[in-house]
């Protein structure tokens, strides 16, 4: 590493985000954490209150990393949330909360810095999607469409601000063992209803061992540590269990019905 970046990483209070904050800052880098509630500093980095469905306070949080280092280097746009129930069975209010923050959320994060990072004539995005991303997951339909969303928009970014020495990846999770478990919202419409209270339990017992089996979160932190420190970092980056890459990497060779087979195998 030639000098400290200044970063910011959204979603630091806990899970990935404090694991990828608190490695960067021990590499040396200049590191903002974010959580959507007022939170004290910890030893390794400073924390800044941002909601980023909130157009005034993602200002604010850019405006005192501004003010404070006079640039940003590196966006990792991390936070997000969960909501798992029934497609049919969804509130209107649920799937927009569920976009607002994991899509819009990172779109607005994105917008906040790119004019700096184009002024600066450098900077790096990183986008956290996931797994779900690239293999949709049965009642789980708007967190896949939210990061399905974040795969097409990376992509076209990417190509918009290369000009501008602006870099953009996607990084790409899959089962990890993080609060993101235990702090999904289940919908307790699904789980009374008729038709799909069994099947949604069998399904999301199978999601949350997988999950609570999954690899540990510095895998995922030193993935980030490296596309930072990396002078041509990769475009996309998958990083998990092995068997959930692999068929990540496989999905599109291969025909739909053993796609299909393989998911309901799963799950």
């Amino acid at each position: 590493m030639k000098h400290p970046q200044i970063i910011l990483v959204t979603g630091a209070s806990s899970g990935f985000g404090k694991v990828i904050a608190t490695q960067l800052a021990a590499q040396g880098h200049i590191v903002y954490g974010t959580s959507r509630k007022a939170i004290s500093d910890v030893p390794d980095f400073k924390m800044l209150q941002l909601d980023i469905t909130d157009p005034t306070s993602v200002s604010n949080a850019i405006s005192t990393i501004l003010a404070e280092q006079g640039c940003i280097d590196v966006l990792v746009n991390n936070a997000g949330m969960g909501i798992s129930g029934a497609i049919e069975l969804t509130t209107e209010d649920e799937i927009q909360r569920q976009m607002n923050t994991n899509f819009i959320g990172a779109v607005r994060m994105c917008a906040a810095v790119l004019p700096f990072m184009r002024e600066a004539g450098q900077g790096r995005i990183i986008n956290i999607s996931s797994i779900a991303g690239v293999l949709a997951v049965p009642y789980q339909a708007f967190y896949s469409a939210s990061k399905f969303a974040i795969e097409g928009y990376s992509e076209a970014l990417y190509q918009e601000v290369k000009p501008f020495g602006i870099q953009v990846c996607i990084v790409e999770p899959g089962d990890f063992q993080t609060g993101f478990t235990a702090q999904r919202q289940m919908s307790k419409t699904t789980l009374s209803h008729p038709y799909y209270k069994e099947h949604f339990a069998k399904v999301m017992q199978n999601v949350e061992q997988s999950e609570n089996n999954g690899c540990h979160p510095e895998k995922l932190g030193k993935t980030i540590c490296k596309l930072v420190n990396n002078h041509q970092p990769a475009f996309r980056t998958k990083v998990g269990p092995w068997e959930q890459v692999f068929f990540a990497r496989i999905k599109p060779m291969l025909p739909f019905s053993i796609v299909d087979w393989l998911i309901r195998k799963f799950y």
